[in-house]
């Protein structure tokens, strides 16, 4: 799934490839030489490449342990021929601030998401943001690699200057309209509500009535706890929990359209990614699908049982997000996209794009796949059988 970009021009500087075969023929020719003259041959390894790596999340954050879970497989793949290190959000720079450093070559890298850098193209947070048309993010990767998308962000990050490659990885689950000090019974529960989301989704709420804060994972459970923050939403189960949000509030209500199809972006500095061999470069791309994969099956398993934890050991109440108010997201989210439509053509041609694919996608995914509500009923919420 790489955000590839196009090819600079001719250099007079011979390829890395090219560098090598003669460096090679080279190194031949000196160890014949030394042979013949009856010293021993020297064989040297190649130096490694290290990658200074930063995640957008705290080291507690499950979000970190799959950066992490990402660079060891680049790391076991390449033998130890590129190194990756990853540091948890503000160990060089502010999360917020991730794109700039890894774009400036401050960073060689980083693991985010594209909502974090919505301020530089309100276009970048549509691949994370918003309904998508009623896609999950498994859809939305499709789309990103077989319907367009990978070209769309390369256009997008050069449109603002970013040299950068992009990867998106690590489709997440729907995540939650929030937590709350009392259940969110209507969409009018929402005005002047102090709340903390990012992205597109700011404009969502912010339409919505509420007064939205956009703030960092590590800061908006001490935000909630001071009374900064009314409600806030960060991802899912596991995340929140680590987080602390069960020490400052007991309600939490399931379901959202603001970020139902997010994924997260692993990126690299454009010169020190193209400056690498192509064997790294394919071992980069293959890793980020690998970390992809593990990560969706990583987070069943984790998000499952911490979804049970929260209930049982932390006392959280959860609640579904009244219809109501999920219908009043997709209609205030059609105003949205129009009127960002009107004054940003890369924002229309985006959603454009991620509308067509998202018509055919579901059409075929709603046919196609049982309802699993009803398979769940049926296995774990009947009644015990009573005994003869």
């Amino acid at each position: 799934m790489a955000n590839h970009s196009p090819a600079k021009k001719a250099s007079t500087t011979p390829p890395p490839t090219e560098s090598r075969r003669k460096f090679l023929g080279t190194a031949a020719a000196g160890t014949a030489a030394a042979v013949g003259m009856g010293f021993p041959a020297i064989v040297s390894a190649q130096t490694p490449v290290s990658f200074r790596f930063q995640s957008t999340w705290p080291t507690v954050d499950i979000f970190h342990e799959y950066a992490l879970d990402f660079a060891k497989k680049v790391n076991d793949m390449t033998g130890g021929e590129l190194k990756i290190e990853v540091l948890p959000a503000g160990a060089v720079v502010p999360a917020f601030a991730l794109l700039d450093a890894v774009s400036k070559g401050t960073l060689d890298g980083g693991h985010g998401v594209l909502g974090y850098s919505y301020g530089k193209q309100n276009a970048l947070a549509l691949f994370s943001s918003g309904p998508a048309y009623g896609m999950d993010a498994n859809m939305l990767l499709a789309w990103f690699k077989y319907g367009g998308g990978n070209e769309l962000l390369v256009k997008l990050y050069d449109s603002i200057g970013g040299n950068v490659i992009s990867f998106l990885s690590g489709p997440m689950p729907t995540q939650p309209l929030g937590w709350f000090k009392k259940p969110i019974a209507k969409a009018e529960d929402l005005k002047g509500l102090k709340f903390r989301t990012n992205g597109l989704a700011i404009d969502l709420f912010t339409a919505m009535g509420a007064a939205v804060n956009a703030l960092p994972g590590g800061e908006i459970v001490p935000a909630l706890d001071r009374g900064l923050l009314d409600g806030a939403e960060f991802n899912n189960a596991s995340s929140d929990r680590l987080l602390g949000f069960p020490d400052v509030s007991k309600v939490c209500m399931l379901q959202s359209f603001h970020q139902s199809s997010e994924t997260f972006e692993i990126t690299f500095n454009k010169d020190k990614y193209n400056a690498l061999p192509d064997k790294m470069k394919a071992i980069i791309e293959n890793a980020v699908e690998a970390a992809s994969a593990d990560m969706s099956w990583k987070a069943i398993d984790r998000y499952s049982q911490d979804y049970v934890k929260l209930k049982t050991e932390d006392n959280v109440k959860f609640y579904k997000t009244p219809d109501s108010i999920l219908q009043q997201q997709l209609t205030t989210w059609d105003d949205i996209i129009a009127k960002k439509a009107e004054s940003n053509a890369l924002f229309k041609e985006i959603e454009q794009s991620q509308r067509a694919f998202a018509e055919r996608a579901l059409a075929w995914d709603m046919d196609t796949n049982n309802n699993r509500r009803m398979a769940y009923n049926h296995y774990f919420a009947r009644p015990a059988a009573k005994k003869s």
